[in-house]
């Protein structure tokens, strides 16, 4: 098969969709591999560095995309992307499709296969394509939340870890899963304190047991998660529902009660966003201020660490996309239920049910797509 790996577009984008070891284990396993020019640059990876693990370096984008039977990125494509696509094509990339009318519109037109990594579930129950991303989103949360929280940033001025004889920050984190206990984790590593909500007692059972003292946890209620909100200092919102819109959990009139000055963090805004104020920025400008509160949506956070992304990406897509090399896309996923819950697109068709419903278009069966 002939994997393509574009240069990202989206703005601030700098991950890339393989990384020079990926590309060298596909040619081991006889696919060809062709990388635009300077894809890797914004993760550190070199033109040389893809040449020497056996791919084709080309000029464009338009090459790729006219050339490669499967197209490999980070970012879903963005609308002169989805001109280029073609049917019978695959694209293996993030989508996030529910917030993105668009988008979908594009993909169902183009008459492509598209496999979403944020989609693709495990035996446990979990996401393995979008936990690398989540971990390194979670991790950089109370970075960038601690960064917004200083005064010449807008924010109220207070330092996470606090000093001997002044309070530490208060941060609390909604959402117990990957994303909240990496912020979790590192938050109360800066020394703040920090309480994490979530619906799940079995989740906060596990977080109680194997963190202990390092950070509470309470169940999440509309009337307990106001109540901390209200005393915030910064507030992470890491609430996922897989391959749907986020729901919004902190609303527009609860920004008056809280502090002047206090910090969201909006992990979940690649999927509509978790507060009803967010809306999304970039790494070129970041933050933005509601009612007196301080917001941080990047949508692509893991972006700012591209190197650390990128590598944590590949690891994690790479047994998938050697799959689906090596057996094409009908046969991987027949194989691996869990793949096949990655599909979004095919032939026109939508093939992914939280989708269909949150933009009101009939689903195809999965199942029904890989015999057609």
């Amino acid at each position: 098969m002939k994997i393509g790996c574009p240069t990202e577009i989206k703005p601030q984008e700098f991950r890339v969709g393989m990384t020079p070891d990926a590309a060298r284990e596909a040619v081991n396993a006889g696919h060809e591999v062709v990388v635009q020019m300077g894809a890797g640059m914004g993760a550190g990876f070199t033109d040389e560095d893809y040449a020497a693990a056996g791919a084709v370096v080309l000029d464009t984008a338009e090459e790729i995309f006219a050339t490669a039977d499967m197209i490999v990125k980070v970012k879903e494509p963005q609308a002169v992307e989805r001109k280029m696509l073609r049917e019978g094509q695959l694209l293996f990339t993030y989508l996030h499709l529910a917030p993105d009318p668009e988008q979908t519109h594009d993909l169902l037109e183009s008459g492509c296969t598209a496999i979403a990594y944020e989609t693709v579930t495990d035996a446990r129950g979990g996401l393995p394509l979008l936990a690398p991303m989540s971990e390194v989103a979670g991790r950089l949360a109370p970075q960038v939340g601690s960064w917004t929280l200083q005064k010449a940033n807008g924010g109220r001025g207070v330092l996470m870890g606090g000093v001997p004889g002044v309070a530490p920050a208060k941060v609390v984190v909604i959402g117990g899963g990957v994303v909240g206990t990496h912020a979790a984790k590192i938050a109360a590593g800066m020394g703040a304190d920090v309480t994490v909500l979530d619906r799940s007692l079995n989740r906060l059972k596990y977080l109680d047991d194997v963190f202990g003292g390092t950070f509470k946890n309470q169940y999440s209620t509309a009337g307990a998660t106001a109540e901390l909100v209200r005393e915030a200092d910064m507030v992470i919102g890491a609430v996922l529902i897989p391959g749907a819109a986020a729901p919004k959990l902190v609303t527009r009139a609860q920004l008056s009660e809280m502090k002047p000055g206090a910090v969201l963090v909006d992990v979940a805004i690649d999927q509509g966003g978790c507060f009803e104020t967010s809306r999304a920025t970039t790494h070129a400008d970041p933050i933005y201020e509601v009612d007196g509160i301080m917001h941080y949506c990047v949508a692509n956070m893991p972006g700012a660490v591209a190197r650390t992304s990128t590598q944590a990406l590949g690891n994690a897509t790479m047994p998938f996309l050697l799959n689906l090399a090596n057996k094409g896309w009908k046969q991987a996923c027949a194989d691996d239920p869990h793949l096949l819950n990655g599909l979004n697109v095919h032939a026109g068709q939508l093939t992914y049910y939280a989708v269909g419903e949150a933009l009101g278009i009939d689903v195809l069966s999965p199942s029904l797509a890989i015999n057609g």
